[in-house]
């Protein structure tokens, strides 16, 4: 090497020993290192985005307006999807076909806890999901505020299939709102533990309170939490035990983790999906024509007058345990392109058109 070239690299090393010693060169600690690579996982899987807001959202639908066509098309290729991801038509409820004893299940809502279903277990499920299929005109009512004053009781008693959400109250002063049928409701273990003290004390109260839903049917996740359990077989037995008409279904835990999935795919990020959103989404899958009613999250109204939250009480639900205004724009999606009706409006009204 040439004594130009040595010179230059004796001066490269110098150089590089300054560097190093000005800026020493360091090592994340473990924990930091892990905590980074959890971050990087998680903006991947959880994009960064900003949900419009519920003023946006609403001045959405007002300048889109609510008019309504069917979409044979958009309804049928939903309706498919349904069945390829989560096959509610055989997996919507838990049935002797689909969960035979001696099976071994998770619960849809743990990440530690299973269970077997033994014999005791296995005679309370119907031998097969027990409508008769494919539903024809079906609708389904949530709770919002915005059916106070609605007058849609009449337009929903008209479907051949009513489903309604978490034991909702349906006495004289809302029917004219709200309706009378029920073909089947749904009942969150956390309703029976905050109203009815998990059935430990007295029944009597329980059972007058079922009386109101006719022969409905009564549809619990019972194997979503391992603490719903207990009380969802109480009322199976209290129901069978005074001979009542109404008839309890236990939702299948596999159908419930296969439903998450699918909204999660589609951008709903939350600890849990609402209720409402489990029903829609099976009316889609087991039903010709699916109408909803109350899926309304937001404190005005078309109008932009306050409303409450529920057309029976102003309790807000627990914070940031549902994606209310997620799951909304989903729905909005699925009705603008006509697979579903969402009714906004008051029933005896037109439709609200865009605004110019």
């Amino acid at each position: 090497m040439s004594p130009c070239g040595q010179a230059r690299r004796h001066t490269s090393r110098g150089a590089m020993a300054v560097l190093a010693w000005k800026f020493p060169r360091t090592r994340l600690p473990v924990g930091a290192s892990a905590l980074c690579v959890v971050v990087l996982c998680w903006l991947y899987i959880f994009p960064v985005y900003r949900l419009p807001n519920e003023k946006e959202i609403v001045q959405g639908v007002l300048q889109q307006g609510t008019a309504w066509r069917r979409n044979q098309t958009a309804s049928t290729l939903f309706r498919k999807q349904m069945e390829d991801c989560c096959d509610p038509t055989h997996l919507f409820a838990m049935t002797k076909m689909n969960s035979p004893m001696g099976k071994s299940m998770w619960y849809d809502g743990e990440f530690l806890y299973s269970f077997t279903i033994d014999n005791s277990t296995y005679s309370l499920f119907p031998q097969a999901t027990p409508f008769q299929l494919p539903l024809k005109k079906c609708a389904v009512v949530g709770n919002g505020g915005i059916l106070k004053k609605s007058g849609c009781g009449r337009q929903i008693d008209e479907a051949n299939f009513v489903m309604r959400c978490n034991l909702p109250p349906l006495s004289s002063e809302y029917t004219r709102d709200v309706g009378s049928k029920s073909h089947l409701v749904t009942a969150n273990p956390s309703i029976i533990r905050q109203r009815f003290q998990n059935l430990l004390w007295s029944r009597k109260t329980f059972v007058d309170s079922m009386k109101i839903y006719n022969h409905s049917y009564i549809y619990m996740p019972a194997f979503s939490m391992k603490t719903g359990t207990e009380p969802s077989l109480r009322v199976y037995y209290t129901l069978s035990d005074v001979g009542a008409n109404q008839t309890v279904l236990f939702a299948n835990p596999n159908f419930l983790r296969s439903i998450g999935k699918f909204w999660k795919s589609r951008g709903i990020h939350a600890k849990r999906l609402s209720t409402g959103l489990f029903l829609v989404s099976a009316a889609l899958g087991l039903c010709e024509e699916v109408a909803i009613y109350g899926f309304w999250p937001f404190s005005v109204n078309l109008h932009e007058q306050p409303i409450s939250h529920h057309y029976y009480d102003n309790v807000l639900p627990s914070s940031g345990f549902h994606a209310m205004p997620e799951e909304f724009l989903q729905l909005w999606y699925l009705h603008k392109i006509g697979a579903l009706r969402m009714q906004l409006d008051p029933c005896d009204t037109p439709s609200l058109q865009p605004t110019s």
